[in-house]
């Protein structure tokens, strides 16, 4: 006799949109054995430097093989590669490897117990980065020692690329490597134990189109191999083992957002217009070069923020001068003239890189980070510039400075920037002269004096997850006060307000690349602030451009001005669901 099993709700963080009806395969639920503690005598080291040797070439070449079938397949699946090798960099990084072998030696400990402590050690630093982006390459680390770990111990990989039928694939987390073969149409939908919006997992998702939700943190304790599970991608509902009702419910509902979808992409290729004649740029934010395919594919007007920090992650050494030229300049080409903003390196004290030497600081969201570093290290600073200027010979390109606190800081990085033309110019190398040049505002003061700031620059692009941590005084990575993390907040609206008159005054353009950006009800706010241009994930651009050309501009700047009169958060957004209600009828 057999039982129909309880159906269980769950939620989690929705990264990739769309709903799936499906069955489960379970890939792992990321536990590996027992790792035996085993104490040696002196003269078994060299063999168990040996195996752990053994045991990391066996772990890339098992990369490298999936690469080269990638790099076969060619089409979207190429895309994939500059991910995987990022990844490969990790089996050759010599701080892990060193580490390793000195626990062995100096604890006399089997490999397995001393790569385990080794990566305990490194999550512990990845755990303590206030940065989302930064936190979760630890991820990445942990997937590819995990792996070393299962080859130590003789166990066999399962593989993606061999599944046979159409299946949800549910997993503790998944590696790029694993992410990377997922084929559309076998893999229907992902679901993951831990990750978060910028994994490289849920990046290349939103690149596949495939639905996804993470971070539901016991998903592969509650569902078994062949069990029936909804997801909603968008919502991050999960529901395990759903009723007859409740899958119909959500079979009419997939029907509804399939064909809300196609309606969406009536806009691709419409101007972000107002009904009476505003138009708003609607660009795109990317990590890596492989999202740049579904920002085209959605619409994107341009990059309004390319986050040039992945170029130095998962490697032992500073990128080079070309490597570079090369990624900005794919960008460049691919945007075929649209603008591209690249923003310098955005990095240090809670994002540390172990070929940067830092010092560890007691309040690293403050201290020696982004443009400061780069005035500390102008080494580093000139390197990247020097790839970014030869690149925008190519195309629109765009330089924009982060963390600029005011205009000595401004005048500092602009005149490092004309010292690297100069020398590029005596070189014979192009590039173009006439390249815009902006700066994040993310910084209270900042803000204060945007109008001194706006006399220096080119254009002003507003930071809204930095800016409401900086103003509102909380770590929103802290979850004790995350809840006063409120992007509608009046002193961060006031705050926006000021910024975007400063910049209109100065006869300069200002958009929004934060959060905020894709999210429509705070998109008509911003429209009726004025703002120029809005930046945001390739989910977000259809649906903000179909509110904006729904709306007017008279209208959006009559709900700035009646929310400017509100005391709280909670009265704002309740203003702004009550009059976007009908507007937004599909997301409400």
């Amino acid at each position: 006799m057999s039982f129909k099993k309880d159906s269980i709700l769950m939620k989690g963080l929705g990264v990739s949109s769309g709903i799936v009806i499906g069955t489960v395969h379970l890939f792992d639920r990321g536990e590996l054995e027992p790792v035996q503690y085993c104490h040696l005598d002196s003269r078994a080291l060299d063999y168990e430097i040996e195996r752990f040797n053994k045991a990391l070439t066996e772990s890339k070449d098992q990369i490298l093989r999936i690469r080269n079938k990638l790099e076969e397949e060619g089409g979207q699946a190429k895309e994939h590669i500059q991910i995987i090798d990022a990844n490969l960099l990790i089996f050759e990084d010599q701080m892990l490897i060193d580490d390793t072998i000195k626990v062995i030696r100096e604890d006399k400990i089997n490999a397995e117990w001393a790569l385990k402590k080794v990566l305990t050690r490194l999550m512990e630093l990845f755990d303590n980065m206030e940065d989302e982006y930064f936190k979760e390459r630890g991820s990445d680390i942990e997937q590819s020692v995990n792996r070393i770990l299962i080859n130590l111990m003789g166990k066999k990989h399962e593989n993606i690329s061999e599944i046979d039928e159409p299946s949800i694939i549910v997993a503790h987390d998944l590696g790029p490597s694993d992410t990377a073969q997922m084929a559309k149409g076998k893999v229907l939908a992902f679901l993951t134990d831990v990750g978060g919006r910028t994994s490289h997992t849920s990046i290349m998702a939103r690149s596949l189109e495939i639905p996804a939700v993470v971070g539901l943190e016991s998903v592969t304790h509650q569902v078994e191999t062949g069990d029936t599970v909804v997801i909603d991608g968008t919502t991050g509902t999960v529901i395990i083992n759903p009723s007859d009702k409740v899958i119909e419910v959500y079979q009419q509902k997939r029907v509804r957002y399939e064909q809300y979808n196609q309606d969406l992409h009536r806009y691709r290729d419409l101007p972000a217009e107002t009904t009476d004649g505003k138009i708003v740029e609607i660009m795109g934010n990317i990590e890596i070069v492989d999202e740049m395919g579904s920002l085209i594919d959605h619409g994107a007007e341009g990059i309004g923020l390319y986050r040039s920090e992945f170029l130095y992650l998962n490697r032992r050494e500073l990128p080079t001068e070309e490597e570079h030229l090369e990624a900005y300049k794919k960008v460049a080409e691919n945007m075929d003239g649209k603008p591209v903003i690249i923003r310098t390196l955005d990095i240090g004290g809670d994002k540390p890189l172990p070929f940067l030497d830092l010092d560890e600081e007691s309040n690293p969201a403050m201290g020696l980070r982004a443009i400061r570093l780069c005035f500390d290290r102008v080494d580093i600073f000139k390197t990247q510039l020097r790839g970014i200027l030869r690149a925008s010979a190519f195309g629109n390109i765009k330089v924009m400075f982060p963390m600029i606190s005011g205009v000595h800081e401004l005048r500092r990085a602009k005149s490092i920037l004309e010292e690297t033309k100069e020398e590029l110019t005596a070189e014979g190398i192009e590039y173009n002269p006439d390249m815009e040049v902006g700066i994040m505002i993310e910084v209270p003061s900042a803000a204060l004096v945007a109008d001194l700031l706006a006399k220096e620059s080119d254009f002003f692009s507003i930071g809204t997850n930095d800016l409401i941590q900086y103003t509102i005084a909380i770590d929103r990575v802290n979850e004790h006060v995350a809840y006063l993390f409120e992007p509608s907040h009046p002193a961060i609206l006031r705050v926006i307000k000021q910024v975007v008159k400063a910049a209109n005054d100065a006869g300069i353009s200002v958009g929004i690349c934060g959060e905020m950006a894709g999210e429509p009800v705070y998109a008509i706010v911003f429209l009726g602030l004025g703002i120029k241009h809005l930046s945001m994930s390739a989910g977000s651009l259809l649906k903000v451009k179909k509110l904006i050309r729904e709306v007017s501009y008279e209208d959006a700047k009559d709900i700035c001005d009646t929310i400017m009169t509100f005391d709280t958060a909670r009265e704002i957004e309740e203003f702004l669901a009550s009059r976007l209600a009908g507007i937004l009828k599909e997301e409400y």
